[in-house]
């Protein structure tokens, strides 16, 4: 069995929504999952916001220019009367419950219901339009599977085996349609696995079912080797091994939600990212190998803020550094990048939400200072820490004020702490030594 997520884009009118009803309808038993029509995840993020400020007519408003919307779909992507019939009643349904929702500014669910209705549509409608032609499809509502534990983080054996379940009561079906993003959380209640949780969503239905693959179909051929909004003539990696794939979607590469791999990687099952526009296209396979040595991809993350901690009670003192940490685990932040000296510790965040409570707590037994505006580059492939050409990487840019350097924390990752006004340079530089053979 195969799995397929396509992003909102690859759904996200009806010629695309053609384009993979052509991709899906090829042989053999597979799930489907989707993501939201594109733009339709902003509306909803929208219409929850202004519904819990109390706006009340805007928030209508909104929901009608949205609504409007689905009902040109509906006329477009459906033929027989029968599926058009169908299809406006469900959409009347959903859009009832939003408008339902504009008298409940302080729900405490009022967020996740309302982000949760972009999948619902989406799946309902594609799977009626499968239908239409005659495919044998299946709709399966991720609620009734998808579910985290109190960790926030999947409940693998209660997926398996209500997923499990769900397939074999329907035999009969080819394809299976269901939601990406949208699960429930250990209370029962609906929640989410956060934006561009649907990859994610794919590949723990991958390892649920034993999948064959996991493929995760968007816009783009695939995996680029820089990102090719600031760089020219990037071109896209054919193979990519589980870690090199991670560090890259975790440091800015956006094509893929950054917990992917996690569910299929022990299970050794293969995720192959492919371009809906253009499915004859290889795409990037990642897989439990690793192929050659030195550097494969660039990739760039922005919006990252930088604490330096200061404090003469570090030096040798055994349990400062577990100090720092509890507090960031507190207020529930990761931290991407650190480096230590004898009575400093910088490192670097990208949710800066508690940031000012985490400062507070840091200030009580030390100095700190922040610098925001900045961003992590990062240099992946095959043992690239160890590649005898890789230190010829700081020698390219000399010229570039890098603030904080990762070097051996990971064999095929280098990270570098830069200004985000320098960063067009940085990649164009390092893409020209790197891919365009220029010499140093």
């Amino acid at each position: 069995m195969l799995v397929l997520k396509f992003g909102g884009t690859s759904v996200g009118s009806v010629e695309n929504m053609t384009n993979v009803k052509s991709i899906v309808s090829e042989g053999g038993r597979k799930v489907v999952v989707l993501s939201a029509m594109s733009g339709t995840t902003n509306a909803l993020v929208e219409i929850s916001h202004t519904i819990s400020e109390g706006k009340s007519d805007e928030a209508l408003s909104l929901i009608e220019t949205l609504y409007n919307k689905y009902i040109i779909v509906i006329n477009d992507l459906f033929s027989k009367q029968e599926f058009i019939d169908e299809s406006l009643q469900y959409i009347d349904s959903v859009f009832g419950e939003l408008r339902a929702l504009v008298s409940q500014p302080s729900h405490k669910l009022l967020y996740n219901i309302t982000v949760s209705k972009g999948e619902l549509l989406s799946t309902f409608m594609f799977s009626r339009f499968l239908q239409q032609d005659g495919v044998k499809a299946t709709l399966i509502s991720a609620f009734d599977f998808m579910r985290t534990d109190r960790l926030q983080e999947p409940d693998s054996f209660y997926i398996k085996r209500n997923l499990t379940r769900v397939l074999e009561d329907n035999k009969d079906t080819e394809v299976f349609i269901t939601q990406g993003f949208i699960c429930l959380d250990a209370d029962g209640d609906i929640s989410n696995l956060e934006r561009g949780g649907s990859d994610f969503t794919a590949s723990i239905i991958g390892a649920a079912v034993q999948a064959e693959e996991v493929q995760i179909w968007t816009d783009i051929d695939g995996f680029h080797n820089n990102d090719p909004r600031f760089v020219h003539d990037t071109d896209a990696i054919s193979h990519l091994s589980f870690d090199e794939a991670a560090e890259l979607a975790y440091f800015g590469a956006k094509i893929l939600h950054p917990q992917t791999v996690m569910p299929v990687r022990d299970l050794k099952i293969p995720v192959r990212i492919k371009n809906t526009m253009d499915p004859a296209a290889h795409g990037t396979l990642i897989d439990d190998s690793a192929e050659g040595e030195g550097i494969k991809a660039i990739a760039a993350i922005d919006g990252i803020t930088a604490i330096k901690i200061k404090s003469a009670r570090m030096l040798q003192a055994s349990g400062f550094l577990k100090k720092v940490f509890e507090i960031f685990e507190k207020y529930h932040t990761s931290i991407d990048m650190i480096t230590t000296s004898e009575i400093a510790v910088s490192l670097t965040i990208d949710d800066a939400t508690y940031l000012k409570d985490i400062v507070a707590e840091l200030e009580e037994f030390s100095n700190v200072s922040v610098d925001t505006h900045r961003t992590i580059v990062c240099v992946v492939g095959n043992n690239i820490v160890n590649h005898p050409d890789t230190h010829k990487l700081f020698q390219i840019l000399q010229d570039i004020n890098i603030r904080m350097i990762s070097y051996g924390g990971s064999n095929n990752n280098i990270s570098l702490l830069i200004n985000t006004s320098d960063k067009l340079e940085t990649l164009q530089k390092l893409h020209r030594y790197v891919f365009d053979s220029v010499t140093v």
